[in-house]
């Protein structure tokens, strides 16, 4: 199977825009890696920069590595969205249960 997932406030707890100070999930993160590990697509897709055009690649992808996520992809550029409807799409909340 394929997964795309969210980074801020689905992996890690962002407040607004301060993307250096997330604070990792590490209990969403293991999910995640065992969903990797057992043969699925991981693909980490983020907004950051979408509205302030500042490129976060870089830092992304340092951020993931740090905390050990396992992935197949990660992408910056992520519509900026207030609300996304889509037949497959699960809430980060209803997937992994209340926090």
């Amino acid at each position: 199977m394929k997964y795309i997932v969210d980074i801020d406030n689905t992996i890690c707890k962002t407040y607004g825009n301060d993307y250096e100070n997330s604070i990792p999930y590490m209990d969403r993160i293991a999910k995640i890696n065992r969903l990797f590990d057992e043969g699925n697509e991981i693909h980490y897709w983020t907004a950051r920069g979408t509205v302030s055009g500042k490129d976060w690649s870089h830092y992304t992808m340092y951020q993931l590595n740090e905390w050990g996520c396992k992935f197949t992809t990660a992408k910056v550029g992520k519509p900026h969205y207030d609300v996304w409807i889509d037949d497959k799409a699960f809430n980060d909340e209803f997937y992994f249960g209340q926090n």
